[in-house]
């Protein structure tokens, strides 16, 4: 955590200073962190950690949050898109500056075997089911180094000029909770920032280390549901009915070709079918089945290409199977973000600031980075910055000891997960 908040305060300096940040204030910065983290951060960590909120019902996270922002100086307004937190720091002319932190935790039951390990319990806004509830994902860190940024650049007040926008956001677990904030006129209530920022701790970088890319570090995703209605018969007279379960199994295989055949091959994308429902019973052919997909990408263009073949291919063989046109399969879809794709120059300049202020083995290697994020994540921090579009740069923050990766490389004990009960972080 105080890697993230020293790379933070470096940056905001870097991006409203009016002369170039000398390595003198950025010890004394260092310095400052050190000694507030043991005084306050720890024990706020320790508080949002033990006391995670599920998915728009972050509502103590949210007044705890409002709270620390408010001590720290800024304006700040509540129930912004939900329990969303916005707080604002005018420190006289120049750029004003987002960061932005999810507050949000996800139904996991800790297994993590920390002392101040959760054992909290929510009632679930969807399944309305009590459930456990966990910070399985680090978004404690993300909110408590929120704070600590406001309250470093606070005391700093005399080495910077412009404006800060911290935001606590609801709901990034369920992709909504950006768009949510935006819809409820963000940028018209409280201004439309020059620059913004995000980062995410990660399990798989060395704590104390830094990565940055110059591309796309989370790719776009929507979810897509397609429901096949069939013609019901028993399963022994199977000639007398549409049977969904079998142009369902069609439709899966047939998809996987959008990315294997239709995709440039250099280009990302991912298809997959996460969910394939259907029947109540052995003899009995169903009149209906559902898929669930996710679709990833990192483009518009990949995009537009991976949905209308889905729409395609379920329709087309859907007719192949003998449905009449008001019978064909049905694809619908819900939940969506787009690609996050850093600013190429912001990132670079970014990436020098640390380097110069931290030295070059802040970094971590660029191949490391290319080796073990190989997959299609998604978020959904690009709701602000598309549209209208603004600079940024999403970053990540080493959070595991080195020693536990050198270990799992050497074939021990995999490092916990995101999302798993056994997720732990270093927060120091």
């Amino acid at each position: 955590m105080r890697i993230a908040l020293f790379a933070l305060s470096i940056l905001l300096l870097e991006l409203s200073l009016s002369s170039p940040l000398v390595a003198q204030r950025a010890s004394d910065l260092n310095a400052a962190i050190d000694a507030d983290y043991k005084d306050h951060l720890w024990p706020l960590f320790d508080y949002f950690h033990r006391n995670p909120e599920l998915s728009l019902v972050e509502n103590n996270t949210a007044a705890r949050l409002a709270k620390e922002l408010r001590d720290a100086g800024c304006q700040v307004r509540e129930g912004v898109g939900g329990t969303g937190v916005v707080a604002i720091m005018t420190n006289g002319p120049g750029p004003m500056v987002m960061m932005r932190a999810d507050m949000d935790g996800l139904p996991v039951e800790e297994k993590s075997g920390l002392a101040n390990a959760s054992t909290a319990t929510q009632k679930s806004p969807i399944t309305g089911q009590v459930v456990p509830v966990m910070h399985a994902c680090g978004h404690d860190v993300h909110i408590t180094s929120l704070v600590g940024t406001a309250r470093r650049m606070a005391a700093v007040k005399d080495q910077w000029s412009g404006t800060l926008m911290l935001i606590g956001q609801p709901a990034e677990e369920r992709v909504i909770g950006a768009r949510a904030m935006v819809e409820d006129n963000l940028w018209a209530r409280f201004g439309k920032p020059d620059y913004a920022l995000a980062f995410h701790v990660w399990c798989g970088g060395e704590a104390g280390k830094l990565a940055v890319s110059e591309g796309s570090p989370y790719a776009g995703a929507d979810a897509v549901d397609i429901i096949i209605h069939g013609v019901g018969a028993h399963g022994a007279y199977p000639h007398r009915g549409k049977d969904p379960i079998v142009l369902g199994a069609q439709i899966v295989l047939a998809l996987q070709t959008l990315v294997s055949r239709e995709l440039p091959p250099r280009d990302p994308g991912v298809v997959t079918v996460g969910s394939f429902h259907a029947g109540t019973k052995h003899n009995i052919i169903s009149d209906r089945a559902v898929l669930q997909l996710t679709v990833r990408n990192t483009s518009e263009e990949t995009r537009k290409l991976l949905l209308d073949g889905i729409k395609r291919i379920a329709e087309n063989l859907g007719r192949a199977a003998g449905l009449p046109e008001d019978k064909l399969p049905e694809v619908k879809y819900s939940e969506s973000t787009p690609p996050t794709i850093n600013h190429p120059e912001l990132a670079k300049r970014l990436r020098q600031t640390w380097q110069q202020q931290m030295g070059d083995d802040i970094m971590m290697p660029d191949a490391f980075v290319a080796k073990h994020r190989k997959g299609m994540g998604a978020e959904d921090f690009p709701f602000f910055t598309t549209n209208p579009p603004i600079p940024s740069v999403y970053f990540s923050v080493g959070g595991t000891a080195r020693g536990d990766i050198d270990a799992e490389a050497a074939g021990g004990a995999q490092v916990p997960s995101h999302h798993s009960p056994f997720f732990k972080i270093e927060p120091e």
